[in-house]
C-alpha cells in the first residue's frame, strides 16, 4: 500500500515479497556500520524482520518503516520512516538506502515525505538518533531542520547514539 509519493519516489508499506531486498540491504556495509547488524542472514530472516518490525508497527502503531522505490521503475532502493522505540520517548524518524543511492539527495526527499506524513497522524515532535561518526546522516538532519540535542544511550548494550529534534 502507498502511503506517499515524490516527484521521484513512492514509499509504501513492506510486505513479506519485500524480504530479499531487505536481506541484501540489513547486509550492506553503510548499513551494519552506521545502524548496526541486525542478524538477518536468510530470507526468512528477513521475512521475519518484516513481520515482527514494519508490519507489526503498521498494525499497532498506523506507521512504521516504509520500502523506498523509485517512481518511474518500482525498483526499491531503501527504507525510510518512523519508528516507536520502546527506548526512546519520541517517534524518531528512519532511514537506511543502498549505498549506490547515496549523495543523489533521496534520503532527504523520503524523509520529508516520511516527516509530512508523520504530522498528517499528528505524531509531534519527531526526533531522530544517529551514530555519532555518521556525518552524512547527520547533515541531513540538519537540512531537514533538525539540530543536535544530546548523546545518549538507548540500551547498555547499545553505543551511544546522538538524538536530534
Amino acid at each position: 500500500m502507498q502511503v506517499a509519493r515524490t516527484p521521484r519516489l513512492i514509499l509504501r508499506q513492506l510486505a513479506p515479497e519485500d524480504a530479499s531486498f531487505i536481506l541484501v540491504l540489513l547486509n550492506s556495509q553503510g548499513f551494519i556500520d552506521n545502524i548496526g547488524d541486525k542478524g538477518v542472514r536468510t530470507l526468512n530472516d528477513a521475512k521475519a524482520y518484516i513481520a515482527n518490525g514494519p508490519m507489526n508497527s503498521y498494525a499497532e502503531q498506523g506507521f512504521g518503516l516504509y520500502a523506498v522505490v523509485l517512481a518511474e521503475n518500482g525498483f526499491q532502493i531503501g527504507i525510510c520512516g518512523l519508528i516507536k522505540r520502546p527506548t526512546l520517548e519520541h517517534v524518531d524518524l528512519g532511514y537506511a538506502f543502498l549505498p549506490q543511492y547515496w549523495g543523489k539527495g533521496y534520503a532527504f526527499e523520503a524523509a520529508q515525505a516520511a516527516l509530512a506524513l508523520g504530522k498528517q497522524l499528528g505524531i509531534e515532535p519527531i526526533v531522530a538518533i544517529v551514530s555519532s561518526h555518521n556525518e552524512a546522516s547527520k547533515a541531513l538532519l540538519n537540512k531537514l531542520g533538525l539540530k543536535f540535542e544530546s548523546q545518549l544511550q538507548l540500551t547498555p548494550e547499545d553505543a551511544p547514539v546522538e538524538l536530534f529534534c
